[in-house]
């Protein structure tokens, strides 16, 4: 009984061995043909710009840029991802279903719409995101000041204090690339400071929005990957 089920052990060992073979000369086509999917994707035209906003406000709305998808922004993902619109063209921006307003941004431009009430209705203060170089082997940190109240805020090394970025003025950002590291940080406004927040896993490559939002006697600290929506024809 035992010998005759060896040749049956062989053969799926066998098997076994043939199917990792193939898996293994399987992968570096299937590599290829992910990295030939990305370079032959369809890429937005010449002169197109990317917009998207952030709500630092109590309450989450639902909120559209131009063609863009509805998202929920608010709370601990207060922004959105980067919309694709023609640079030099006008292009609306609906909240909860309603166009609140009508903007044109550069060519070939980044930007961050800060959103704020203003009075019964909405108002969005446009916050240039464009970097004048980029160091792919390394990552972007960019903070915003968005606490209501807060003139000039800060971001701090946690537990040390050291600045990473001081004196950001209300809505306005400033941005840095840093080396892939792990480290913990704190927004601070006045004497007013954020409990720490570890900074996620960073790649070259990446780039990070961290938030001020709250008020100036109690600030918040929210961090966000930064991410663009894909170009479709």
């Amino acid at each position: 009984m035992f010998p005759s089920s060896l040749p049956i052990a062989r053969s799926k060992a066998l098997e076994c061995a043939a199917v990792a073979l193939s898996l293994a000369a399987a992968a570096p086509a299937l590599a290829q043909e992910g990295a030939l999917s990305q370079l032959y994707a369809p890429r937005p035209p010449a002169g197109a710009s990317y917009v998207r906003v952030v709500n630092p406000l109590p309450v989450a709305l639902a909120i559209r840029v131009a063609k863009g998808p509805v998202q929920q922004l608010g709370g601990k993902a207060p922004a959105g991802s980067y919309a694709i619109v023609p640079g030099g063209q006008r292009f609306g921006v609906q909240i909860d279903g309603k166009e609140v307003a009508r903007l044109e941004v550069r060519p070939d431009s980044f930007s961050t719409l800060a959103l704020r009430r203003e009075a019964a209705s909405y108002a969005l203060t446009v916050i240039d995101d464009t970097a004048d170089t980029e160091d792919a082997l390394k990552a972007e940190l960019r903070f915003y000041n968005l606490a209501a109240g807060c003139s000039a805020a800060n971001l701090l090394l946690a537990p040390a204090g050291t600045a990473v970025f001081s004196a950001v003025a209300a809505s306005a950002s400033a941005a840095r690339s840093v080396n892939p590291v792990r480290a913990s940080l704190a927004g601070q406004c006045g004497d007013a400071k954020t409990a720490p927040q570890s900074l996620p896993h960073l790649e070259p490559g990446d780039h990070l929005s961290l938030f001020l939002t709250g008020s100036a006697a109690a600030p918040q600290l929210v961090i966000q990957p930064s991410r663009t929506d894909p170009f479709t024809r």
